[in-house]
């Protein structure tokens, strides 16, 4: 009996010893050495038959210590195993602490698993449980408010956790002083919240509190200590203070070492904070080394499935990512996800942060849709964990808002940044660096939308936050200088991004940072400002610093240190990198094998395979840079259009020559139309060495090299800045804060909010198309392949390009010149010096024409500076004379050199000439440059003396377009890439066959895509299919730019439906010549000889002969029809329809009349008095001889008859049903009417007559039509003077001059008018008034003659009321549809809307509708009382002072 119950006695103290040494090895943290013995321990007392509560007592203390060992191993799923047994213990002892123990236990696992709100509940239980028993608030409730600060921690809730710690500090400093190691740990947590919160200085000075009150008590040479500096290493590093880290790291791991020796986890720890400071220093190797230190003794410690292991493989997979290495990163994170999947589930923190970090790697490969899936993923883990206003869902946000900027998607990018920034806000205040982060990306987005302004003010927002709380000399700092240097650069002002580079540059050097890979793009951006400023020497300085660096980046890659005494594991695991990357389907196959051997150096041909791989990633990335440019890639405008334009046969053509070195021609013949000689000066922002010619689609081609350069460079040295220098928006997972707990939990190794953030991106956007992904990226990749071959070992320039256009100076062909001018151009005007300005123009044959020389000019000048609508000015510096000039600009320059005895008399001739010009011209001073320049272009003088003169007079025509170039406005406009894509597409003819990519390309969508003529809707859906269109507005202005340019001509006339695109300018241009040309009789029957000769002679054109001219280019129906559509539409001709005919028999065109047509015979018809229809002087000087046409033009459109008649500027139109004619009569800046009708002998008939077309005059009002019509064509043509007003005139019998009628108050007594003219002023009879005013009468009254004033007054309203039109359309704005249903023209509305474009035409329209159909009723009060229906007191009190 006695040896029984010794033997149990023997056994029953077993499990005591085993216990006690099981609680050594976890003080001493040989985990796997302590759960050998309590496992032995609990084994031994279930064979113990003993009930006892000592023995009870014992299994639960074992319980639970096994449970803290799976804490601190981040085994949740066996810490909830033995938390349970150990609370089943607890019940059957009915011991309430050891419950409430329990309980705590189960909230701190619940925290692990990121239920923190079950945390929350055990832990709040907790204190209710404490209360409950010890009645008061005690130590012991104190612990479990410091557990739940940790929760309020992890939650990112900091300033709930800094109450938690609070209270549970006062507790502690009420029952323990303020000397006791449970404060210094309270403090430390504190510490980690302040710094989580962004307060970086108070989180050191809080730690350095902990810090010195565990010196005084645990002296310097304690674990406590260790864990103190390893916390304030992270705040350092987050401070940017990357020595200070270093120093703290190294004294933990100092006195770490000499206690718990060199393979303790906590040693493992330090190493990762190491390595944390160097790979945000960009020393990227060396970060690998302490990974995998850290990772060694991971492995031996806790095995090679351990949690904690996640951590290692994340951090050694953002050294990666950073380096470029993607394949590799996706590596280490898919088995830090592995990992972290095995040991805590699919729903854990750590597993939301590797999707995070997987993402970023997809971004930086442009995988965006890979991308945003693994963002989202994360984002369900978080929103699941943390609710929806947690740190780290704000970061998930952040990063998902880089990935849609990367792909054009802005306004989602906004959207999310905005919620990241609201949640941000609330859970960290206004001046967080992580609120910095945001701001800064919101400018990225802002500079990618060239918003320039707004994109600055985030930075600047940015820049104050990062200044404030982390310092104005913090590496941070230099990022948002950098990309603010960036905007400063694209803007053209050098000197202010020199500033701000060399303020980046100073921060990093200043920060020890010297070698920092950041370095290498700043200084190459500094370079190239220098080159700007022309500080050459500088700018080479500074590219041999970025050379420094990078060569020394190259040298550490190629000596890389390697971690020493590391175990066979890391050994196995570079292999298995060789392995992982090998295997990897990823597209740069080539480049894996040579990171294969250069790891295991055995091949032999490493130098030829590495550059091989270097083609092959510069190709992919130069790719990358392409398809991002689609979106938003763009570059300052390079080329305008240089138009030589002048009188005929004054020798434009060759001093065309002259000026692109080209030989002078004898005798050539004149031009017809344009000479599109594609022929590119070439100019510079330098001094200009030569004017070589270029070929256009090489400007083209470049254009696109630097756009795609301008991203390539941009992209890299954004990214890079932004993702080595934002270290608090790191991808890697920072090494975490250590918790001195007073009963210690050890903290695990997962991501926190702040682990997730992104690095700031600036990187250029791809393009949103609406084309499957698939055939975009094919797309893109058969146009980089066209292109890439020609960018390689090419330099960019930043030279600029006039495209010279010689326009024919025949008079027949100033109606065609509407669709080929544009206001983006520079104009060269030639004149002969020899001869004077009011000589008739001369021709090649000795023939003198109607024309003088002024009215030739007055035409070109009209046509030029008329046309544009563009009312801007430019300041142009010209022999360093600052001179104000409106556009477009004319440069004036005289040919004939060789005809005149001296210089001097040139001089002289060219300063009578200007003056003469000036005089006539007032309105136009403004855009005229006088360049006195006289081109001697005499083919047969090639003396010295005249070569010389010549090369003299060109290289001063080409400084002078030089100065005006780079002070252009459109010069500055950015181009996108797609407009240079699509030049490509619709310019480059059909290659040769040896061109196989272009016959693969380019060719073969010309060839089955593009017509020479196409509609809108054709060309938009070819834009779409090649993935080239973003938006109609975006597309139009395409259209625009190329069309200023003379590649297309875009006539956006009527509704979209019938705009028009040509894209062969010349073959219009040459089917215009067909057309109209005259000089020469087409071959054919002598039906069409006698076709040919009657169109000089009426003006009129068949359709026989159209059809004949234009058989050799073989148009279909379809083209044929949009050809004479786009020609009706600039009324370059105008079908006439007999009235038993459906389809057009004749065209007229006025233009094509001879000069020496004989003049209408009126001497059998009773002739009007002449009214004259146009502007004052002052305002519209010249009528161009194109509006006159035109004006011909419509009116036979409204007087639709066959019957006209022509002779030089003057034509007849027969009104059948009023039997007379009207003639229109063209006289330099007015248009006169006159009406006449036959003589008979019968005085009965000729009275009827009379009567007849008086009552015409007066019912249907002709004058009123031809002024309409005038003011129409020349607010649509003519925009530059759009608003004049335009009124009626009549000849003052005094003076022989015009004298204004518009105004009611000019009209006296009778048929009295007082000239207005200031040297006269004289009252005089007017029988134009008596003929078109008050020309009809009832036969019945003719009583009233004499003084009588028939209709006056109602006649001067309505005359009165077409001078309002103007103002009224300029004014109405939306409410012209408003103004039309109250003029009663409601279903008018759908089509006037869609026939016009401008709202200005638009109104005009409805208002002319309203005079014509209502005549006598449509008078001024009727139209301001249907505007002050309308509460348009603006417009009302502008016609009262109009009235006044």
């Amino acid at each position: 009996m006695g040896n029984k119950q010794s033997a149990q006695s023997t056994i029953s103290d077993d499990p005591k010893l085993l216990y006690r040494q099981a609680l050594i090895d976890q003080q001493n943290n040989d985990d796997q050495k302590a759960l050998t013995c309590y496992t032995q321990a609990l084994t031994r007392i279930e064979l113990i038959d003993d009930t006892s509560q000592e023995n009870d007592q014992l299994q639960y203390d074992i319980l639970l210590n096994i449970c803290d060992i799976h804490i601190r191993q981040y085994n949740t799923t066996q810490a909830s195993l033995f938390i349970d047994k150990a609370q089943q213990m607890a019940h059957k002892l009915q011991e309430q602490d050891k419950i409430i123990q329990c309980l705590d236990k189960q909230g701190e696992i619940k925290r692990l698993k990121g239920d923190y709100q079950g945390a929350l509940h055990d832990h709040h239980q907790c204190i209710e449980l404490k209360l409950k028993i010890d009645g008061t608030e005690g130590l012991n409730v104190c612990d479990s408010y410091f557990h739940i600060g940790t929760v309020y921690s992890d939650q990112g809730k900091y300033d709930e956790a800094i109450n938690m710690y609070e209270k549970s500090l006062q507790i502690q400093l009420s029952a323990l002083g303020s000397n006791h190691l449970n404060i210094a740990n309270i403090y430390n947590s504190m510490g980690i919240a302040y710094h989580e919160q962004g307060m970086y200085d108070k989180a050191i000075m809080i730690l350095q509190k902990s810090l010195k009150m565990k010196l005084s008590v645990l002296g310097d040479h304690h674990r406590s200590i260790a864990t103190t500096y390893n916390n304030m290493g992270k705040v350092y590093d987050y401070h940017g203070k990357y020595d200070d880290a270093l120093s703290m790291y190294k004294k933990s791991i100092s006195i770490s070492l000499s206690i718990v020796g060199d393979n303790h986890p906590s040693i493992a720890d330090t190493y990762d904070g190491m390595g944390n400071v160097y790979n945000h220093q960009g020393k990227y190797d060396d970060a690998i080394c302490m990974y995998e230190k850290s990772l060694q003794i991971q492995v031996s410690t806790f095995g090679d499935s351990h949690p904690s292991l996640a951590k290692r493989y994340n951090n050694m997979g953002s050294v990666y990512y950073e380096q470029g290495k993607n394949n590799k990163a996706i590596y280490m994170y898919e088995k830090s996800l592995q990992i972290t999947l095995s040991a805590l589930g699919d729903n854990h923190p750590t597993i939301a942060e590797t999707y995070n970090s997987i993402g970023q790697v997809y971004n930086a490969e442009g995988k965006y849709d890979d991308d945003i899936s693994m963002y989202e993923k994360s984002l369900e883990i978080k929103l699941s964990l943390h609710g929806d206003n947690h740190p780290c869902i704000a970061a998930t946000y952040h990063n998902m808002g880089v990935v849609y900027l990367e792909q054009g998607k802005l306004d989602k990018a906004i959207y999310v940044y905005e919620k990241s920034l609201q949640i941000r806000l609330s859970s960290l205040g206004e001046n967080h660096p992580d609120i910095a982060d945001i701001y800064h990306n919101i400018g990225n987005v802002y500079n990618d939308q060239c918003k320039y302004d707004k994109a600055l003010f985030m930075y600047e927002k940015s820049l104050k936050i990062v200044s404030s709380s982390l310092g104005d000399h913090h590496p941070n700092t230099a990022t948002t200088y950098h990309n603010m240097g960036c905007i400063y650069e694209d803007q053209g002002k050098y000197n202010d991004a020199i500033s701000l580079y060399e303020k980046a540059a100073s921060i990093l050097v200043d920060a020890n940072l010297d070698n920092h890979p950041c370095l290498v793009f700043i200084y190459d951006n500094l370079a190239n400002c220098y080159d700007k400023k022309n500080r050459h020497h500088d700018a080479t300085a500074m590219r041999q610093r970025s050379d420094n660096i990078h060569h020394n980046l190259q040298q550490d890659d190629a000596i890389s240190p390697k971690p020493e005494n590391l175990p066979n594991h890391s050994q196995a695991l570079q292999d298995e990198i060789i392995i992982g990357d090998s295997a990897s389907a990823d597209a740069s196959d080539q480049q894996i094998q040579s990171k294969k051997i250069s790891i295991t150096g055995n091949n032999d041909d490493h130098s030829h395979t590495s550059q091989n791989n270097n083609d092959v990633l510069k190709e992919k990335q130069y790719f990358n840079a392409y398809v991002q440019a689609l979106k938003q890639g763009s570059c300052k405008n390079k080329v305008i259009r240089a138009m030589y334009a002048g009188p005929r046969c004054v020798g434009k053509s060759s001093i065309m020559r002259i000026f692109t070195q080209q030989r002078l021609i004898q005798a050539s013949d004149p031009t017809q139309i344009v000479d599109q000689s594609d022929k590119m000066v070439h100019l510079k922002f330098y001094k200009i060495k030569d004017r070589t010619t270029y070929d256009f689609r090489q400007i083209w081609n470049n254009s696109i090299h630097e756009i795609v350069e301008s991203r390539y460079e941009n992209q890299i040295s954004k990214q890079y800045v932004s993702n080595l220098m934002h270290v608090h928006e790191s991808t890697l997972t920072q090494n975490l804060f250590i918790n001195d707990d007073p009963h210690p939990l050890p903290t695990p190794s997962v991501a926190t909010s702040e682990d997730s953030r992104n690095k700031v991106s600036t990187s250029p956007v791809t393009a949103k198309l609406p084309i499957e992904k698939n055939q975009f990226l094919q797309q893109c990749q058969d146009f980089f392949q066209y292109y890439y071959p020609s960018w390689l070992n090419k330099t960019i320039d930043d030279s600029q390009y006039a495209k010279i256009w010689d326009f024919g100076g025949h008079s027949i062909y100033h109606v065609t010149h509407q669709p080929f001018l544009s206001s983006n151009s520079i104009y060269i005007l030639v004149f002969n010096i020899h001869q004077q300005i009011d000589d008739k123009v001369n021709t090649r044959d000795g023939r003198l024409l109607n024309t003088t020389y002024l009215q030739s000019m007055q035409e070109w000048l009209t046509s030029i500076i008329g046309g544009n609508g563009n009312q801007d000015k430019i300041t142009a510096t010209i022999d360093n004379d600052q001179v104000e000039f409106s556009l477009p600009i004319v440069i004036l320059v005289a040919s004939h050199g060789d005809c005149i005895a001296s210089r001097e008399e040139g001089i002289d001739r060219f300063i009578r000439f200007e003056r003469e010009l000036r005089n006539k011209m007032p309105c136009y001073n403004s855009n005229i440059y006088s360049s006195r320049i006289i081109f001697n272009c005499n083919p047969d003088d090639n003396s010295h003396a005249a070569l010389t003169d010549r090369n003299l007079c060109s290289l001063r025509l080409h400084e002078i377009m030089k100065s005006f170039v780079q002070s252009l406005p459109f010069m500055c406009n950015p181009i996108p890439i797609r407009w240079y894509i699509m030049a490509t597409i619709l310019h480059t003819p059909a290659h040769t066959n040896n061109d196989k990519v272009a016959s693969s390309i380019i060719n073969r969508i010309r060839t089955t895509r593009v017509h020479k003529i196409m509609k809108w809707q054709e060309i938009q859906l070819l834009a779409k299919d090649l993935g080239l269109y973003e938006d109609d507005d975006q597309f139009i202005s395409m259209l625009r730019y190329l069309h200023d340019l003379g590649e297309i001509i875009f006539c956006a006339k009527g509704g979209i439906d019938d705009w028009i695109i040509v894209t062969d300018v010349d073959w219009l241009l040459q089917i215009f010549r067909a057309i109209i040309q005259l000089q020469d009789c087409p071959l054919g029957s002598l039906q069409i000889q006698s076709l040919y000769e009657a169109a000089g002679q009426t003006g009129k054109i068949s359709t026989e002969y159209i059809s004949h001219v234009l058989l050799p280019y073989n148009l279909d129906f379809e083209t044929k029809k949009s050809i004479i559509n786009l020609m009706e539409t600039y009324d370059i001709l105008c079908g006439i329809k007999r009235d038993n005919m459906k389809d057009q028999c004749h065209y007229f065109v006025p233009y094509l009349l001879r000069f020496d047509a004989k003049p209408f015979d009126l001497s059998q018809y009773h002739m009007s008095e002449m009214l004259y229809i146009g502007y004052e002087y002052r305002d519209v000087p010249y009528i161009a001889d194109g509006i006159y046409y035109c004006l011909l033009s419509s009116c036979l459109k409204e007087w639709n008859n066959t019957k006209i008649e022509l002779y030089y500027q003057c034509a007849k139109f027969y009104l059948t049903s009023n039997r007379y004619y009207i003639i229109i009569k063209k006289e330099h800046s007015h248009i006169a009417l006159q009406y006449c009708y036959q003589k008979l002998d019968n005085p009965a008939f000729a009275n009827s007559i009379r009567f007849k077309v008086q009552a015409s005059i007066y019912n249907n009002r002709p004058h009123d039509i031809v002024k309409e019509k005038l003011s129409l064509l020349m607010n649509d043509r003519m925009p530059k003077f759009k608003g004049a007003i335009i009124r009626y005139y009549v000849r003052c019998t005094r003076c022989n001059k015009l004298t204004c009628i518009a105004n009611i108050n000019n009209l006296q007594e009778g048929n009295l008018i007082q000239c207005q003219n200031e040297d006269c002023n004289m009252l005089f009879e007017s029988q134009s008034i008596n003929d078109w005013i008050r020309s009809y009468q009832d036969p019945e009254s003719d009583q009233r003659r004499g003084n009588s004033v028939i209709a006056l007054h109602q006649d001067n309203k309505q005359e009165d009321v077409n001078t309002h039109f103007f103002v009224v359309s300029n004014m109405i704005g939306t409410d012209w549809t408003k103004l039309a249903s109250l003029l009663d023209l409601v279903e008018d509305i759908d089509v006037i809307d869609s026939e016009n474009s401008r709202i200005f035409d638009k109104a005009l329209v409805v208002l002319s509708k309203w005079k014509k159909k209502f005549s006598k009723q449509a008078n001024v009060k009727k139209l301001v009382q249907v505007l002050k229906q309308l509460e348009r007191a603006d417009i009302v009190n502008k016609i009262k002072m109009t009235e006044e």
